[in-house]
């Protein structure tokens, strides 16, 4: 990579990942966005995706879990299904031809209903979900994430709030530790893959921690419930636009 892409990457990865990281996610479909844009090799982007995702959400569940704020149970729910589907899916290769649109606009869905109202979905009360709900739930949103080269938190997220299993700042503990687990299941599912990490990593690394490390600080002791549903609608509607034009 010349200078000038090394630069614009870091820059975006760093922005991405202070946005995606205010609400417990990763931000690895901005990082595979970010790279497609700049023509980077498809052999070296869903392993930099992962990669990247594994520091933001570690970040991100180790602050979130200082503070008290992951319900492992809930976590425990979605992911003891999740991980070994990831492991599946990191090796396996999806065409994006009908995935990208379905999935898209799923996410603009999701978009939408967390934007209209959002002060009546963050008072709303909490129940727990049955595991005959989250054990099938887990397995598919591991699948997709091991597919993408993402955590799955982009799908999880909308999932416990608009049910009503977390409150919102629990429910970005319990995503930030889900995609960390799923991005270390779906890089052992294709460690060949690691061997097409560019050699830019240091500094796309870096550009990820600064960018997490604001965006954490937001999430965790910052921002109001209500204006972390907004932010999470934000995400989910990049996310969408990305699969459906990218």
């Amino acid at each position: 990579m010349d200078t000038a892409t090394i630069i614009s990457l870091a820059l975006l990865f760093a922005l991405a990942a202070a946005l995606y990281s205010s609400v417990g996610h990763g931000g690895a479909s901005a990082y595979l966005a970010a790279m497609a844009f700049f023509s980077v090799a498809p052999d070296t982007m869903k392993p930099t995706a992962l990669t990247l995702n594994l520091l933001a959400a570690g970040l991100g569940a180790w602050r979130y879990s200082r503070r008290g704020l992951i319900n492992w149970r809930l976590l425990l729910a979605f992911a003891v299904t999740a991980m070994p589907a990831a492991y599946i899916g990191g090796a396996i290769h999806l065409p994006p031809l009908y995935y990208d649109p379905l999935v898209g606009i799923l996410l603009w869905l999701s978009a939408a209903r967390l934007l209209w109202k959002p002060r009546r979905i963050a008072n709303q009360a909490v129940k727990p979900p049955p595991l005959l709900v989250t054990l099938p739930a887990g397995a598919v949103l591991g699948l997709l994430a091991g597919l993408t080269g993402t955590g799955g938190g982009i799908f999880l997220s909308p999932l416990i709030i608009l049910f009503g299993w977390e409150e919102t700042r629990r429910t970005s503990g319990v995503v930030a530790s889900f995609i960390f687990l799923n991005s270390v299941a779906g890089l052992f599912g294709n460690l060949a893959s690691v061997g097409h990490l560019p050699g830019e990593l240091p500094i796309f690394a870096g550009a990820v921690l600064a960018g997490s490390l604001f965006g954490t600080w937001l999430g965790v002791d910052r921002l109001p419930r209500e204006w972390l549903l907004r932010c999470l609608g934000g995400v989910l509607t990049v996310a969408g636009a990305k699969l459906l034009f990218a």
